[in-house]
């Protein structure tokens, strides 16, 4: 392939792009800033000289110095990673219409500005008969109107035999789980809807309400889809995300998202499996996507799926689907199948050319107190080393060979290790094993030692795909 891609991230995914990059012949430059100039993804490269390709920023959201470096080192495309610019259908936009434009790699602007706007997703999918969340896809002005939608999403839920029934109620406008209140009772809702109006007109200039029933008992699935702009659509199985930190941050991801060995469904879990990844397939089908994405969904208890979001981009977790997944007897790089895909080549393969096997988990390495509210470790790493087998991968970048101070500007993620198998049993087993192999050692500035996740991870591993 031709072309230079500049990587517009930091961390573990800027190594994981220019690794793609150089399986498939393409020249790259990466980007950083101060806080980040002792990172991998730094040191790895040249940041002076003739041959330099690492060039330093003030910000990674700052799209002019960005644009100004791709410019300078020749570049034709750009690699957002997630995060950052991943899902700005402006900064997508821009690329693609400036005098000298840049291919961006992720799916086409509109797509992004269609499906980032999740109210207009869920009546999208409402049209094509795919399930949501029950409630409004519209936001709401009137009073009466609201109440009235609440009276209903709360005398549905009593007819489903659902014991302490409740509604959310949201700042259309919002984001980040803010502007968000719970009702139980139909006499707190005016008092509720009314402040919540008023706080969603001065955090976001917009009093619009969204109402929706308020679900606990649900696992987070996601489906992996990757499509072309020549209308070819391919999936990569299912996998299970429900592990979170208090923040809605996920920490252990599995593939597949159901199996019956973690838990006796009250449904059939293939069946449910089948039915999301053949939903996903119909709403990309339907607004042309034309790259990697997200389905996001969840599960309640009784195995009824509704569709969350679509996530326009590559996600951190994206590997953990790769690990069940074989083409050619080979796990894929979908990092690479983006790639490939955005700079105009057709998929090359088709559904029956995947096959899936086995299980694989993800391990989000952090440094953080989770007895604290997960709260974030700031300090340096003095020893870093994670075991080698045959059956897992590590990604990061923290130095292994010299001391690192942890950036502040940025949350303390330390690595993704990726671990698979025959089965979940094993997978799980493995799992556990790496985590007690792994050696992380680093002292705060009062000289207080390292606080890391690794016990909580292992403590999860039984929750797994449970309810």
């Amino acid at each position: 392939m031709e072309g230079k891609v500049l990587i517009a991230n930091r961390g573990e995914i800027a190594i994981r792009i220019m690794t793609a990059c150089q399986d498939l012949g393409l020249d790259y430059v990466v980007v950083y800033t101060d806080a980040d100039k002792d990172s991998e993804h730094v040191r790895r490269n040249r940041t002076n000289g003739q041959d330099q390709n690492a060039w330093r920023i003030t910000s990674y959201t700052e799209p002019n110095d960005i644009l100004a470096v791709a410019d300078h080192a020749g570049c034709t495309a750009i690699h957002p990673g997630y995060g950052f610019f991943s899902e700005d259908f402006r900064f997508a936009r821009r690329t693609a219409t400036r005098n000298r434009a840049i291919t961006f790699i992720g799916p086409d602007w509109k797509v992004i500005k269609h499906l980032g706007d999740k109210i207009n997703t869920k009546r999208v999918a409402n049209q094509l008969g795919i399930p949501t969340i029950p409630g409004t896809d519209a936001p709401i002005y009137n009073e009466m109107e609201a109440e009235e939608i609440a009276l209903d999403l709360l005398a549905d839920q009593r007819d489903q035999g659902i014991d302490d029934p409740s509604i959310l109620v949201k700042a259309a406008a919002g984001g980040g789980g803010m502007g968000i209140e719970e009702v139980k009772e139909i006499e707190q809702f005016r008092r509720i809807y009314r402040q919540l109006q008023n706080y969603a007109k001065r955090q976001f200039g917009d009093g619009g309400v969204l109402i929706e029933q308020c679900l606990r008992d649900y696992n987070h699935l996601e489906v992996q889809l990757v499509c072309s702009r020549y209308n070819e659509r391919v999936h990569f199985s299912s996998r299970n995300c429900t592990i979170q930190s208090t923040g809605r941050q996920k920490r252990v991801e599995a593939a597949p998202g159901f199996h019956s060995s973690c838990f006796a469904y009250d449904f059939d879990e293939q069946n449910v499996l089948d039915q999301i990844v053949a939903y996903s397939l119909k709403l990309a089908d339907h607004v042309n996507y034309d790259n990697v994405g997200t389905w996001e969904w969840i599960v309640s208890r009784s195995g009824q799926p509704y569709l969350l979001e679509v996530n326009t981009r590559i996600q951190v977790e994206n590997d953990v689907s790769a690990r069940i997944s074989y083409l050619n007897d080979r796990q894929p790089s979908l990092i690479r199948e983006q790639i490939r895909l955005a700079l105009g080549e057709r998929i090359g393969f088709t559904q029956k050319d995947i096959t899936f096997r086995g299980a694989a988990i993800e391990l989000r390495i952090v440094a953080e107190d989770t007895r604290r509210g997960f709260t974030p470790w700031i300090g340096t790493i003095t020893d870093l080393r994670f075991p080698t087998h045959d059956w897992s991968a590590v990604y990061t970048h923290v130095p292994t060979d010299r001391p690192y101070t942890i950036p502040s500007d940025f949350d303390p993620n330390l690595a993704l290790a990726l671990v698979w198998g025959n089965s979940m049993d094993e997978t799980k087993q493995r799992a556990a094993r790496f985590l007690d192999e792994t050696v992380i050692r680093g002292k705060d500035s009062a000289g207080k030692p390292i606080i890391t996740n690794l016990n909580y991870l292992k403590d999860n591993l039984a929750r797994l795909l449970t309810f």
